[in-house]
């Protein structure tokens, strides 16, 4: 475990290049170094195009109607 510490760059670097690494205490396996695997998710910017509405979508939203009625609301 001591030698293991001391090397920990050097082992990170062997786990992730794929190499099996094994840290043992007293003889016996305790742990074993993996590389973790890519994370899915944003990778480049407009990743999210897809999942925003089309802006005239917002606008709907927002039609005369709806205005009128919020400041009603608003107004007691």
């Amino acid at each position: 475990m001591l030698e293991a510490k001391s090397q920990l760059s050097r082992l990170v670097k062997a786990a992730i290049a794929g190499q099996e690494v094994v840290i043992a205490s007293h003889g016996k396996a305790q742990v074993k170094l993996v590389p973790l695997a890519a994370e899915s998710g944003l990778r480049h910017p407009g990743s999210l195009r897809a999942a925003i509405p089309h802006p005239g979508a917002c606008d709907a939203a927002f039609s005369d109607s709806v205005d009128a009625e919020v400041s009603a609301l608003m107004q007691g």
